[in-house]
C-alpha cells in the first residue's frame, strides 16, 4: 500500500491525537505504570513533541507541550491524579530503567 507523504503524515496526526485522548480519559494509569510497561509516558510523549517543535523552529514551551498532552496544567493532572508510587513499582522502573528516566 502506498501513501502519499502528506496522507501519512495526517494519519500520523490523528493516531497521535488519538493516543493523547485516550491517555487524558486513562487517569487511572500513572506514568510509572507506563514506563515499567510500555517505556515511555505521558511525559516522554511532551518532551517528543516539543523536540518535534524545537526540530521545525515552532516556538513551544515544556509547559505548553505538558498541557498539550495532559490536557491542563502538569501540576494541576499531577494534584490531581498522581499518586505514590509504591515501592514495587519504583523497583520495576529501576530495572527497566538502571540509569533513570
Amino acid at each position: 500500500m502506498a501513501i502519499d507523504d502528506k496522507t501519512r503524515t495526517e494519519l500520523e496526526a490523528a493516531a497521535f491525537r488519538r493516543l493523547v485522548e485516550h491517555l487524558r480519559g486513562r487517569t487511572d494509569v500513572q506514568n510509572i505504570d507506563l514506563m515499567n510497561l510500555a517505556g515511555f509516558c505521558r511525559n516522554c510523549l511532551s518532551n517528543w513533541l516539543k523536540d518535534a517543535a524545537d526540530a521545525q523552529g515552532v516556538p513551544l514551551s515544556k509547559d505548553e507541550s505538558r498541557e498539550a498532552v495532559y490536557g491542563m496544567p502538569y501540576e494541576t493532572w499531577k494534584a490531581k491524579y498522581q499518586g505514590t508510587a509504591t515501592p514495587e513499582q519504583l523497583e520495576a522502573m529501576k530495572k527497566v530503567h538502571p540509569h533513570g528516566h
